[in-house]
């Protein structure tokens, strides 16, 4: 026999069933996270270390955000997975990047040198993940294909070289 009480009750059931699979996508995007390279030794699931090369001066913030690497996600707007933002240090710094599943990762680096949060051409620095090449013709998005590095179950260690006008 049924009865409201269970259409109700059924109804409630498959609502939570929805929500729990609407929250963790959404959740998925825009993680501020900290630098904690503990997080990427080898008993750490999935991950990037990022070795970044060429930081030109210890000015203002470094800002690493990582990405799927598919064509509905790299580099578009709020799409990014995770960010870590830290003082930037002349030389060469190292970021630990967890990701959630093994998959195709981009990673984008941008070097605030005078801190305004905006992007000045001919003052800031970028750099990709397998640092593709950036010109005009790309205007400094170049393929997701192209910045793609393939993480497995472990800490993929990765070396990018920061670029500068």
């Amino acid at each position: 026999m049924k009865t409201p009480i269970g259409k109700f009750t059924f109804l409630a059931a498959m609502g939570a069933v929805a929500a729990g699979f609407a929250v963790p996508a959404a959740a998925q995007y825009n993680r501020e996270i900290r630098n904690d390279l503990s997080k990427c030794n080898s008993a750490s699931g999935p991950g990037l270390l990022v070795t970044l090369d060429g930081v030109k001066t210890s000015q203002g913030d470094i800002r690493v955000q990582s990405y799927k690497a598919t064509a509905k996600d790299w580099l578009e707007k709020g799409r990014w997975l995770s960010r870590i933002e830290v003082p930037a240090k002349k030389g060469t710094m190292t970021f630990c990047v967890p990701v959630s599943a093994p998959g195709t990762y981009g990673i984008a680096v941008r070097h605030d040198v005078n801190g305004n949060g905006k992007t000045d051409i001919t003052e800031d620095g970028g750099a990709m993940s397998n640092n593709p090449s950036i010109n005009i013709f790309n205007l400094g998005k170049p393929s997701y294909t192209k910045v793609g590095v393939d993480v497995g179950n472990s800490v993929k260690s990765i070396r990018i070289q920061m670029k500068y006008m």
